[in-house]
């Protein structure tokens, strides 16, 4: 996405939470729309990570029963994978396309998901405490302000309720996989898919979580293997990695986040 400045992105923002986006970034997104659940499309990587994203968040919460946030939906991959597994779903995009997209797949597919257009610091003044889960994937590194967004999700969490992470860490090794290889040399994600600058790095995740008062639990690593179009978790987190936190169980909850 294009910053004037490259600087920390930090929760300066806060005040014009409910425009933390890109316009750019959506229109982007909003293009692959019509091929993103077609698994050889531009999303082919994204239908791979899918699985284990998937995993990740399955072996460390029970879904069945569970409300369960998915921010940054996109057309709604994970979102119809957790609903899927039993979990009652909202899912929010900002980009109408994909949640078109979304909504006639579930129609197709008979998987429910309560698609909204409408940004999580917005739900998060309408619902505080309202979810057992979260999920926010890909998503953190396409918005100006990432720390507002932790903020708004630990707004929405249950004491005792979990937000799931998947980024990339601000590294030579990303740059050199995730941009020059998987953008100009594979192809496998269209060319400013990414920009690096805009890359996290699990400290600065972690800093971001603890100032929203969410205890960090765990951080792994996210593999690609393009030669067998799939994804498993590692140990290793220099490229894709996932975070999982906790909103403790006696916590009273950060201020709800307004306007």
């Amino acid at each position: 996405m294009n910053h004037q400045q490259d600087e920390p992105r930090t929760g300066a923002g806060r005040e014009h939470a409910n425009r933390n986006f890109s316009q750019a970034e959506l229109d982007k997104f909003g293009a692959l729309a019509h091929r993103w659940w077609d698994p050889q499309g531009p999303q082919k990587a994204l239908h791979a990570l899918n699985p284990a994203r998937l995993g990740y968040v399955a072996t460390r919460m029970t879904l069945p029963g569970a409300q369960v946030l998915d921010v940054g939906c996109g057309a709604g991959l994970l979102s119809e994978a957790l609903a899927h597994e039993g979990a009652t779903v909202v899912a929010l995009d900002l980009a109408p396309e994909l949640l078109k997209v979304a909504r006639l797949h579930g129609l197709e597919s008979g998987v429910a998901v309560d698609y909204r257009l409408q940004s999580v610091e917005s739900l998060a003044a309408e619902m505080p405490g309202r979810f057992d889960a979260i999920t926010c994937m890909e998503m953190l590194e396409h918005v100006p302000d990432p720390a507002a967004v932790i903020a708004a999700c630990a707004t929405l969490l249950k004491p005792g309720g979990r937000l799931f992470v998947s980024t990339l860490n601000r590294t030579p090794a990303a740059f050199a996989l995730a941009i020059v290889g998987a953008e100009y040399v594979a192809r496998l994600l269209p060319r400013g898919t990414h920009r690096y600058r805009d890359f996290i790095r699990p400290s600065e995740l972690a800093a971001w979580l603890r100032a929203s008062g969410l205890q960090l639990d765990d951080v792994s690593g996210l593999m690609y293997e393009p030669w067998r179009n799939a994804a498993r978790v590692i140990a290793r987190t220099d490229v894709n990695y996932l975070a999982c936190a906790t909103r403790p169980a006696a916590d009273t909850g950060p201020p709800v986040v307004t306007g």
